[in-house]
């Protein structure tokens, strides 16, 4: 595959797509459907986020005639969607309109057309959970109607059950802007996966909804959203009641991660008191930093990462020599050091100082494993 190139005109849309639609996960392998050009790539299968979960659709050009508007092919759980858009048609923001009027050379075209696909998946999608015959999930629907962001899907198929899936935004906060020098593109979220399960017979005590925090994967740079403890669903509760105490939990623990940022950049501060100025150092969250120290004539590099809950959590620390190399070239390391005296009662000053008599000793240690590995 790695020879196969696409015709220009629909490679400027896939890379534009690839660099500016931020609800695409990945593009998966792709093909020719040309007898002629075998060697030319004109389809592909966009892999979609949606709804915590992903959606692939199939995006058919033809490289005999590149500049004609694709075909999409969906998913085969989604055979009504096609039926649903022709019956919203007459929308002035159906992507039945843009593929009518389709600019092959506009880099801009696909994703405009992919983004109002979603924006339909999303409306129908809709439009499926609302004619579901379960009274608590039409009840949930009503009580959380007024909140923006949600989206929702059915799932269902022959060798499981309907359910019902809500992806709920939570924190109505911009994250972004509470990190001095920020470096995040797009705006970071979290979510809350709520899954009934369809019970279409009455239920004197419906079971409680599965549920599951996620979190947009740069965020895990500043908070682990593994640490929030989900509070317990009681009996005949609903996501109107659940979702303010848990929105208030998050939100101090969101404050409390922003202002550990200063805790560890104190903790390199006081690193660079012992070591010297570090090699290298993470300005922004002060995750990690590199010093270099010397033991005699052994010089060597000392790895620090920090996690986000420190000082609960203490840094593991990584020695890496500078003047011993394994076969295949790469510089020697010793495996995470983790266990080393350590208090979080210790001013950040102490922390150091004891580290530092700490790796006198270790570095002794880990020259004698340089020499037997070299």
């Amino acid at each position: 595959m790695a020879s196969e190139t696409a015709p220009p005109l629909i490679a400027a849309q896939l890379n534009h797509m690839l660099l500016n639609f931020p609800h695409l996960s990945k593009v998966e392998p792709k093909w020719s459907g040309s007898k002629e050009y075998t060697g030319v790539v004109d389809r592909f299968t966009l892999v979609i986020s949606y709804c915590l979960d992903v959606i692939k659709w199939d995006i058919i050009f033809d490289a005999e005639y590149p500049l004609s508007a694709p075909d999409v092919i969906f998913g085969p759980e989604d055979e009504t969607f096609p039926q649903f858009l022709v019956m919203h048609g007459e929308d002035p923001k159906s992507p039945m309109n843009r593929l009518g009027d389709w600019n092959s050379r506009d880099p801009t075209q696909l994703m405009l057309l992919i983004q109002e696909l979603r924006n339909q998946y999303m409306s129908y999608q809709r439009k499926r959970v609302g004619e579901v015959q379960d009274d608590r999930v039409k009840f949930e629907i009503s009580t959380i109607a007024f909140r923006e962001g949600i989206e929702m899907h059915l799932s269902s198929g022959v060798d499981k059950p309907e359910e019902v899936k809500f992806a709920v935004p939570l924190v109505d906060t911009n994250i972004n802007k509470m990190v001095p020098g920020c470096p995040w593109i797009s705006p970071q979220k979290i979510y809350l996966q709520v899954i009934y399960p369809v019970e279409k017979k009455y239920v004197t005590t419906p079971s409680a909804p599965r549920l599951k925090l996620v979190c947009t994967s740069e965020l895990k740079t500043l908070f682990s959203i593994d640490d929030v403890k989900l509070p317990t669903w009681l009996t005949g509760m609903c996501m109107a009641e659940y979702l303010p105490p848990l929105e208030g939990t998050i939100e101090k623990q969101i404050l409390e991660a922003v202002s550990l940022i200063d805790v560890r950049r104190r903790f390199i501060e006081a690193l660079a008191v012992q070591f010297g100025r570090p090699v290298e150092a993470d300005p922004i969250f002060c995750r990690k930093a590199t010093f270099l120290a010397a033991s005699g004539v052994f010089t060597f590099l000392v790895h620090f990462s920090i996690a986000t809950q420190f000082p609960k959590q203490q840094p593991a620390i990584v020695l890496q020599s500078s003047q011993h190399f394994n076969p295949q070239g790469v510089p020697i390391k010793s495996l995470p050091l983790t266990v080393y005296p350590f208090s979080p009662r210790w001013e950040a000053s102490l922390m150091a100082e004891r580290i530092c008599d700490f790796l006198a000793d270790e570095a002794l240690i880990f020259k004698k494993y340089c020499n037997e590995q070299y």
